[in-house]
């Protein structure tokens, strides 16, 4: 079994926490939660940090919680922001909920005795408290300059902050003072942008029933030039594949330098310290072959999505760098196909060009200029180095057609090894 700080702190994912928390995991099996407002139908990649912290506490033998903010979410928390978000109606939140369990599920264990983990809802127990109650029986326990001391408000305070905004902290503290009373929960994490509202919870605890309460963030993560982890060109990196591909997903794992790879394996994966060293150690005699990031992609596209995407996505990626087949590439949704396709010089013509066939000559030396000239052409073919749609070309006197096209629309070229292009019949 492991043990949990101890795990944290090698991989990168202790930032912060509150003394005494050893000697809980040691006395007993400890309840911990991490909480995710479901404002949006989709985590993204740098919402997985504290669901790996939830992950390694199970795998230390404790039970977690996720705690789905129904309630809160209607709010809006203002740590890391810059203004006042969008509220959203309960039937949306509940839609988003359900997508947030789905993909939580692929992280954590819901069937394995004791310590399976367990999805809650704070609208459930927070739905039916009066503003007057909350006021009496948890408001009057945290001070205005308590709250206003938070960093979270701080940075708030000159742009502007709701009374809705700043009441968040101790809405979550009354979610932690729940489950520590009904569930025996007595770990809060989140990153370090939390640890003002955790501790707010911790305080609550401390004040209103005298019992344990501990808080452990982990480090928000940034690239090397200072900019937020977890966005690509087109934005954020989802877990959901109808917002990022499998392919476009692996793909984000599979580009990240080597610095930042050796740090996110570890954060990232279940990958025990020695299986990374000998990763980094065959890394280190073959940096060409990217085998930090091609063993991270692998491990967190198969989390996520599935060995078959995961499979697909390996395939498509091979479809310009490795022995991609024509079966690989029929096999790829439009989206995909011009994904793999960025920065493939391109062709654009008529399909009224295949009213009548087209030859594989003039295509390719008259109609686009992938050959200087037809003779060129003829002496490749006859050679045996050209290949339209991944599949080897012989026949000199060869025709295009309609039947030819990938999707109904594109012909792919390969002269050579390397050389590809693209023509789009529209």
């Amino acid at each position: 079994m492991i043990n949990f700080i101890e795990e944290l702190s090698w991989r990168g994912l202790l930032h912060n926490i509150t003394p005494g928390l050893d000697d809980q995991l040691a006395k007993e099996m400890t309840v911990g939660y991490v909480g995710f407002d479901p404002t949006g139908d989709s985590l993204h990649v740098g919402s997985l940090l504290p669901v790996m912290m939830l992950t390694h506490l199970q795998r230390a033998g404790h039970k977690p919680i996720i705690v789905i903010g129904g309630a809160t979410g209607m709010i809006g928390d203002p740590s890391g922001k810059s203004a006042e978000r969008n509220l959203l109606d309960e039937e949306t939140l509940r839609q988003n909920e359900t997508a947030l369990k789905n993909q939580l599920s692929k992280f954590l264990d819901f069937d394995c005795g004791n310590n399976s983990a367990l999805i809650v809802n704070n609208y459930d127990w927070t739905k039916d408290v009066s503003l007057l109650q909350f006021l009496r029986e948890t408001g009057k326990h945290i001070t205005i300059s308590y709250m206003l001391a938070k960093d979270s408000v701080q940075k708030r305070i000159e742009t502007g902050i709701s009374f809705t905004e700043f009441s968040y902290q101790l809405l979550q503290g009354f979610d932690y003072h729940y489950l520590n009373a009904n569930y025996n929960c007595k770990i809060q994490m989140g990153a370090s942008d939390q640890w003002g509202n955790i501790t707010t919870g911790t305080e609550l605890i401390r004040r209103m029933s005298s019992n344990d309460a501990f808080a452990v963030t982990c480090p928000l993560l940034t690239k090397p030039d200072g900019s937020k982890f977890g966005k690509s060109e087109g934005g954020n990196v989802w877990l959901d594949k109808g917002k990022t591909s499998p392919y476009k997903f692996y793909q984000f794992w599979l580009n990240i330098t080597d610095e930042l790879a050796s740090d996110l394996i570890r954060k990232y994966t279940c990958l025990s310290q020695e299986e990374i060293r000998n990763i980094e150690e065959q890394h280190e005699t073959e940096p060409h072959t990217r085998l930090i990031q091609k063993a991270l992609a692998e491990d967190v596209t198969k989390r996520v999505h599935s060995q078959e995407d995961l499979d697909l996505a390996i395939e498509a990626s091979n479809i310009l760098f490795g022995k991609g087949t024509a079966e690989a590439l029929i096999k790829l949704s439009e989206e995909d196909f011009l994904a793999v396709m960025e920065g493939v010089p391109q062709y654009d013509l008529s399909k009224d060009e295949l009213d009548i066939e087209l030859s594989i000559l003039d295509l390719l030396s008259q109609k686009t200029d992938v050959f200087p000239s037809k003779a060129e052409a003829k002496k490749l073919i006859q050679g045996n180095g050209l290949s339209i749609n991944k599949d080897k070309y012989s026949d000199i006197n060869g025709m295009i057609n309609a039947n030819s096209l990938i999707n109904n629309k594109y012909v792919l070229v390969q002269k050579g090894k390397k050389n590809y292009y693209l023509i789009t019949f529209n």
